[in-house]
């Protein structure tokens, strides 16, 4: 579709039909969002307009905060049956394919991602200023510049030529030893990473690596996660793997991604620690679909069989152990834009569709270390608002459609 002239106005009055606040967990009724310039002023009932604000009438509509996905890879090719479509595409060629997505991701209902990695580095970089700075409409990007990852690790492109004749912008992360981790960490800080991932495991989409393998030594981590703290950044990592999360979590990190092998002594640990897990529970379907069709390589296929169901029955666990978990798909992975499709797995795996619907606002900002500005509709909050036509606490699949999306006041969809 194509995307209506944003409505700026210094001052809004958005009239609600219902509105989902996330903090209490309850919905509001006849509630009116105060907005200037780009923040939430106040959340009252609905009364007169005030002078000189312009009166925005969603009250056909349930309002909620804009989505946060916190793991996405806009700036990226996509995923195909081809390995070396990454290699192929020019890092002008990514950056441009990174503004398509980011525009399909907002219009999606997501106003901010995490953005976990891309083979082209620093390339999302690039995509999270261009968006900054008005050149393209897209979500707040909170970016990690390129993997820290083993070379030949799930943070590599395998499988293709050489690794050590890869272009040198897809191998900035590589590090063998604490000392080259700790540098690559400071040199993407340097130039503008937002946080940190690292490549505690092997990986599912990852030619020549596996899974529950651990690859990022303990002492490697901590010594990334030293390197962040110093700089005031945190860290995450990709763990698929029981000895890969508890390696990660004993380092440091902030949140493991993925999670699918976690055993009983690392949930636990997770429970202690506080650590978050962010677990693509939805996307194992989208694989085994489409990349059985399109041939996507055989190893990738198996190690998502293998990885798929016991991740949600994990995920429930998790669930019911009352752990921190957040919101984030794998988006690119599977096509842009869908990103509200995870919702109905989190619903079906254990979840209420309050918690889920937290999960990806509150709980999401919670992790960023930005929940006073993002993920609830509440003063001094960014004024990212989504409308849906129908009560998603009653039918979670409602958020895969979303009729408005609000950015910073600016209406884009």
């Amino acid at each position: 579709m194509s995307m209506a002239t944003p409505l700026q106005a210094s001052d809004l009055y958005v009239a609600t039909g219902k509105l989902i606040d996330v903090q209490a967990g309850i919905v509001r009724t006849n509630q009116c969002i105060s907005i200037t310039n780009d923040r939430i002023t106040a959340v009252t009932p609905c009364g007169a307009t005030p002078t000189g604000a312009k009166r925005l009438d969603w009250t056909a509509f349930t309002v909620l905060p804009g989505m946060i996905d916190l793991h996405t890879h806009l700036a990226d090719a996509g995923q195909s049956a081809d390995l070396a479509l990454p290699i192929k595409t020019s890092p002008a060629a990514t950056a441009l394919i990174g503004a398509h997505n980011a525009r399909l991701t907002l219009e999606s209902g997501f106003t901010t991602v995490r953005d976990v990695g891309t083979y082209r580095g620093l390339t999302d970089i690039a995509l999270r200023d261009a968006i900054n700075a008005g050149h393209m409409p897209g979500p707040r990007m909170f970016v990690a510049g390129a993997y820290i990852t083993l070379p030949k690790g799930g943070g590599e492109l395998n499988g293709v030529v050489p690794n050590e004749e890869l272009p040198a912008d897809m191998r900035l992360g590589i590090a063998s030893t604490p000392e080259e981790a700790a540098a690559k960490t400071a040199f993407l800080i340097e130039q503008g990473a937002d946080f940190i991932k690292t490549i505690a495991t092997g990986a599912v989409l990852a030619i020549g690596t596996e899974p529950g393998e651990p690859e990022l030594s303990e002492v490697q981590l901590r010594a990334v996660v030293q390197t962040a703290k110093a700089k005031g950044k945190f860290v995450t990592a990709h763990a698929h793997g029981a000895i890969g999360i508890k390696n990660a979590i004993r380092a440091g990190v902030r949140s493991i991604e993925h999670a699918s092998l976690i055993d009983d002594e690392a949930l636990a640990m997770v429970k202690a620690s506080g650590t978050w897990l962010v677990m693509d529970i939805y996307n194992g379907d989208y694989i085994d679909d489409i990349g059985t069709r399109e041939k996507w390589p055989e190893e990738y296929l198996r190690k998502n069989r293998e990885t798929t169901d016991v991740q949600r029955a994990r995920f429930t666990q998790a669930v019911k152990m009352g752990v921190n978990i957040a919101y984030g798909t794998d988006s690119g992975v599977y096509p842009h834009g869908q990103n509200g499709r995870q919702f109905a797995y989190m619903v079906r795996y254990g979840m209420t569709p309050m918690q889920a619907i937290q999960s990806a606002t509150i709980r999401a900002a919670e992790l960023l270390g930005k929940d006073k500005e993002l993920g609830s509709i509440a003063p001094g909050r960014f004024a990212d608002l989504v409308a849906v036509d129908g009560d998603p606490l009653a039918d979670i699949h409602i958020l895969e459609n979303v009729a408005h999306v609000m950015k910073g006041g600016n209406t884009v969809r």
